[in-house]
């Protein structure tokens, strides 16, 4: 982003973009307890600024982020208490999803142990070598883009996060550790507008759908 602040406090229809996110979560009858995972420096602002500024009362714990965001999930999961049985991991910076998709993805996390939201592709695929040319174009039925929130019960995500440290193992998402264990893990529709803010263009699509997402209120 080049800001002066992470993009999770960044201003977004003048609220942090955290703070749009979390209040899904505050909202959804689903959610029982919050753990807000930040950088060790944050941790004092966010209490103030974000979750008290906002009153944001299901988060129970601000917990120490780590060098990589897995690493971060880790820290969560390692403050995690026997009460915990379905574990639904968000990234803040998401701040479109809805209670609708948290409840379902609660749901299915119940029946199944181990869930991931997505969408379909709509683009053309094609997987390409390493100078550029083509080797194969993809069936895009069977491609799906992944978001978050992903859901699992506490067993299954605690031996996930322990087997990947113990073989030194880094995923690009929560459901890779999983799928790594031998547990299948189900799809389910998420939303297009359930965008990830990480650039400047992201920033200014956001505030489009904030205003989409007002009408529809």
């Amino acid at each position: 982003m080049q800001e002066n602040l992470s993009k999770q406090y960044l201003l977004l229809d003048g609220i942090p973009v955290l703070v749009h996110t979390l209040r899904v979560f505050q909202k959804s009858h689903t959610i029982d307890e919050i753990f807000l995972i930040v950088p060790e420096n944050d941790i004092e602002f966010a209490r103030q600024h974000i979750v008290e500024k906002y009153s944001i009362s299901k988060v129970s714990r601000i917990v120490k982020g780590g060098r990589e965001r897995q690493d971060s999930v880790r820290h969560g999961i390692n403050v995690l208490e026997g009460d915990h049985n379905i574990i639904i991991i968000h990234d803040g910076v998401r701040p479109f999803i809805t209670e609708e998709i948290v409840q379902a993805a609660f749901v299915e996390a119940s029946r199944e142990k181990a869930v991931t939201v997505g969408v379909p592709v709509k683009d053309t695929v094609k997987s390409v070598d390493g100078r550029g040319w083509v080797a194969e174009t993809l069936d895009r039925n069977r491609l799906w883009l992944i978001q978050t929130p992903q859901a699992f019960t506490r067993d299954v995500i605690k031996k996930a996060y322990e087997d990947a440290y113990r073989d030194n193992y880094y995923g690009t998402d929560d459901a890779s550790l999983v799928e790594r264990i031998g547990i299948n893990v189900k799809v389910i529709h998420g939303s297009y507008d359930n965008i990830k803010i990480t650039t400047k263009n992201d920033l200014v699509l956001a505030e489009i759908l904030i205003k989409k997402f007002k009408k529809g209120m």
